[in-house]
Protein backbone atom coordinates (compact mmCIF):
# COMPACT_ATOMS: atom_id res chain seq x y z
CA UNK A 1 0.00 0.00 0.00
CA UNK A 2 2.81 2.39 1.10
CA UNK A 3 3.53 4.22 -1.79
CA UNK A 4 7.31 5.07 -2.58
CA UNK A 5 8.47 8.67 -2.81
CA UNK A 6 9.27 8.54 -6.38
CA UNK A 7 5.59 7.01 -6.82
CA UNK A 8 4.10 10.06 -5.37
CA UNK A 9 6.51 12.29 -7.34
CA UNK A 10 4.97 10.29 -10.47
CA UNK A 11 1.55 10.47 -8.96
CA UNK A 12 1.78 14.27 -8.38
CA UNK A 13 3.60 14.85 -12.17
CA UNK A 14 0.47 13.20 -13.66
CA UNK A 15 -2.28 14.75 -12.09
CA UNK A 16 -1.11 18.05 -10.05
CA UNK A 17 -2.10 21.64 -11.01
CA UNK A 18 1.82 22.91 -11.22
CA UNK A 19 2.68 19.70 -13.25
CA UNK A 20 5.59 19.36 -10.48
CA UNK A 21 7.20 16.56 -8.46
CA UNK A 22 6.76 18.85 -5.34
CA UNK A 23 3.18 19.95 -6.12
CA UNK A 24 1.48 17.80 -3.18
CA UNK A 25 -0.80 20.82 -1.89
CA UNK A 26 -3.05 21.02 -4.47
CA UNK A 27 -6.38 20.03 -4.54
CA UNK A 28 -5.36 17.94 -8.09
CA UNK A 29 -3.01 16.45 -6.14
CA UNK A 30 -4.43 15.36 -3.11
CA UNK A 31 -7.32 13.81 -4.73
CA UNK A 32 -5.50 12.17 -6.69
CA UNK A 33 -3.61 10.39 -3.98
CA UNK A 34 -6.99 9.66 -2.21
CA UNK A 35 -7.98 7.85 -5.17
CA UNK A 36 -5.24 5.66 -5.34
CA UNK A 37 -6.01 4.81 -1.45
CA UNK A 38 -9.14 4.36 -1.99
CA UNK A 39 -8.71 1.62 -4.81
CA UNK A 40 -6.18 -0.10 -2.49
CA UNK A 41 -8.71 -0.51 0.79
CA UNK A 42 -11.46 -1.21 -1.98
CA UNK A 43 -9.36 -4.55 -3.21
CA UNK A 44 -8.59 -5.13 0.13
CA UNK A 45 -11.72 -5.35 1.64
CA UNK A 46 -12.81 -7.86 -1.42
CA UNK A 47 -10.96 -10.26 0.29
CA UNK A 48 -11.30 -9.37 3.88
CA UNK A 49 -15.03 -8.44 3.79
CA UNK A 50 -14.82 -8.27 7.83
CA UNK A 51 -12.25 -5.87 8.20
CA UNK A 52 -14.63 -2.88 10.15
CA UNK A 53 -11.39 -0.56 10.55
CA UNK A 54 -10.56 -0.34 6.86
CA UNK A 55 -14.29 0.26 6.00
CA UNK A 56 -14.29 3.53 8.37
CA UNK A 57 -11.75 4.79 7.02
CA UNK A 58 -12.02 4.10 3.24
CA UNK A 59 -15.56 5.95 4.13
CA UNK A 60 -13.75 8.98 5.72
CA UNK A 61 -11.08 8.72 2.36
CA UNK A 62 -14.37 9.06 0.35
CA UNK A 63 -15.96 11.48 2.38
CA UNK A 64 -12.46 13.77 2.04
CA UNK A 65 -12.42 13.27 -1.60
CA UNK A 66 -16.14 14.37 -1.84
CA UNK A 67 -15.42 17.32 -0.24
CA UNK A 68 -12.17 18.43 -1.84
CA UNK A 69 -14.22 17.87 -5.15
CA UNK A 70 -17.40 19.95 -4.26
CA UNK A 71 -14.97 22.99 -3.04
CA UNK A 72 -13.46 22.44 -6.12
CA UNK A 73 -16.49 22.66 -8.69
CA UNK A 74 -17.29 25.61 -6.43
CA UNK A 75 -14.19 27.49 -6.83
CA UNK A 76 -13.10 26.58 -10.68
CA UNK A 77 -15.44 24.13 -12.90
CA UNK A 78 -12.70 23.35 -15.50
CA UNK A 79 -10.00 22.15 -13.03
CA UNK A 80 -12.80 20.03 -11.64
CA UNK A 81 -14.21 18.75 -14.82
CA UNK A 82 -10.34 18.27 -15.87
CA UNK A 83 -9.39 15.63 -12.72
CA UNK A 84 -12.76 13.76 -13.29
CA UNK A 85 -11.78 12.76 -16.64
CA UNK A 86 -8.47 12.26 -15.50
CA UNK A 87 -9.28 10.03 -12.27
CA UNK A 88 -12.33 8.82 -14.69
CA UNK A 89 -14.40 8.84 -11.43
CA UNK A 90 -17.84 10.11 -12.86
CA UNK A 91 -19.51 8.16 -16.10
Amino acid sequence: MKLSKADKENLFLEFGAKKSAQDSGSIESQTALFTHRIKHLTDHLKTNKKDKSTVLGLTKLVGKRKRFLSHLKKKDLGRYRAIIASLGLRK
